[in-house]
């Protein structure tokens, strides 16, 4: 046993070591978490460590917004934020990450909590204080994120997290996810954070603020399967407050198949978003620049589903350009030891996804992800196939168009997330 572990953890060490030499070669750098995730994620290929483990439970993207009033909201500062999210697995505890990725000084929080949610703001019982390295306040530094302490809230997909924070100060800059398609809310100035019944969180948002992550710890070693793309990963067109994105529909079917199929499922979708470098402030980063600081390192992560494209063709972009950003992101998750599975686009007949020149490179793209794709990446899911309409293959099937031409009904994201294979995901063996 002992000649077994220490051989492992050998190869661990020595694929560490060609990543950090080939970012080196490439002039790049890779944070010591993500050397640490690749050798963890190697060990636990050649045999996984059944026990407590934690994973990556929740994401949301962030990007960077004003924090002062806007049309859907007050302005932050002297404010207590409530953020509600679905963790997509069980768990005995949780971590919150809390993002200031935009922010160019340091973020100072206090009162943050978590517990289970009730209805509307209210809680569902007296949450739990949150702690950061044993103190009772948070900061968090500039273009960074913070984590916290492990904090005793049992969580499960069928519950929903209550998230509250107290924010001092007015930030110029507040990470945000705009398109949460789940209401949150906004309190009356003063620091109401403990709050139980949710009195003086007056202020319904659309939008999740500064909570970028929940991880949980699971009883037994869980792997996580992230989603990364533009809006139709994040949801845009499905019913609010109901959880119908095509991750919420993947985690649902792979929690039905039960033992080493089921995972943990990530959204990394950002509204707007682009695979390639060229890109608004409003879309987020594109995914190439997202995968290292997003997705690496994370814990339990071991697979990226990647839908981008339609954004960067309907801006002009190359069916070349987006093929060759594919193959490159592909390359640069394997370099961190994750493995890729690629889609091809989803129709579109309206507007700059739908010109004519849209659509013969998006045909472009999806010819090359079903007969290359595989090539490069771990394996494809034809997302195009699965929503196109027989008759005319650059448009929806009606019943899955939300009415805009572009992005997916409810049905429509339930057929993407039926269009993954779960068999070709890496699983969770200890789940067996």
């Amino acid at each position: 046993m002992f000649r077994t572990l220490a051989t492992l953890l050998t190869v661990s060490a020595l694929v560490v070591a060609v990543v950090l030499l080939t970012n080196l070669v490439r002039g790049g750098s890779l944070e010591p978490v993500a050397a640490a995730a690749v050798a963890q994620r190697n060990a636990n290929t050649a045999e996984p460590q059944c026990a407590p483990h934690w994973v990556a439970a929740w994401n949301a993207s962030p990007v960077a917004a004003s924090a002062d009033a806007g049309p859907d909201r007050p302005e932050v500062g002297g404010r207590s934020l409530r953020m509600i999210v679905r963790p997509s697995v069980a768990g005995t505890q949780i971590r919150l990450l809390l993002s200031n990725r935009y922010g160019a000084q340091p973020l100072e929080l206090r009162s943050v909590s978590a517990g289970l949610a009730g209805v509307g703001p209210a809680l569902a019982s007296p949450a739990v204080a949150v702690t950061f390295s044993g103190q009772p306040t948070g900061r968090v530094p500039a273009h960074d994120v913070l984590v916290s302490d492990p904090v005793p809230v049992s969580v499960s997909p069928a519950s929903e997290l209550a998230v509250s924070m107290f924010v001092p100060g007015q930030p110029a800059v507040v990470s945000e996810h705009p398109w949460a398609l789940r209401t949150s809310y906004l309190s009356d100035p003063g620091d109401i954070a403990g709050s139980v019944d949710g009195s003086g969180f007056d202020h319904p948002v659309s939008s999740w603020l500064v909570l970028t992550g929940v991880d949980v710890q699971t009883a037994r070693t869980t792997n996580a399967v992230l989603l990364m793309g533009d809006s139709i990963t994040d949801g845009v067109g499905s019913s609010p407050n109901t959880d119908r994105r095509v991750s919420d529909d993947l985690a649902q079917r792979l929690a039905t198949l039960g033992g080493a199929e089921k995972m943990a499922v990530l959204n990394a979708g950002i509204s707007g978003n682009r695979l390639l470098a060229d890109y608004p402030s409003w879309a987020g980063e594109p995914a190439l620049n997202r995968l290292g600081w997003e997705v690496v390192g994370r814990p339990g992560v071991t697979d990226v589903i990647l839908h981008a494209g339609t954004n960067d063709l309907a801006a002009g972009a190359s069916a070349r350009s987006v093929v060759d950003g594919m193959v490159q992101f592909v390359d640069e998750a394997h370099r961190a030891g994750l493995r890729v599975f690629l889609t091809t686009i989803t129709p579109a007949d309206t507007g700059p996804h739908g010109t004519a020149a849209a659509v013969a490179a998006r045909q472009e793209v999806n010819d090359w992800v079903r007969s290359q794709g595989r090539s490069h990446a771990d394996g494809v899911f034809d997302f195009a196939a699965a929503v196109a309409d027989v008759s005319r293959s650059s448009r929806l099937v009606a019943s899955f168009d939300a009415g805009d031409g572009l992005h997916l009904s409810d049905s429509g994201y339930e057929a993407l997330a039926n269009a993954v294979d779960p068999t070709v995901l890496s699983g969770s063996r200890c789940l067996a």
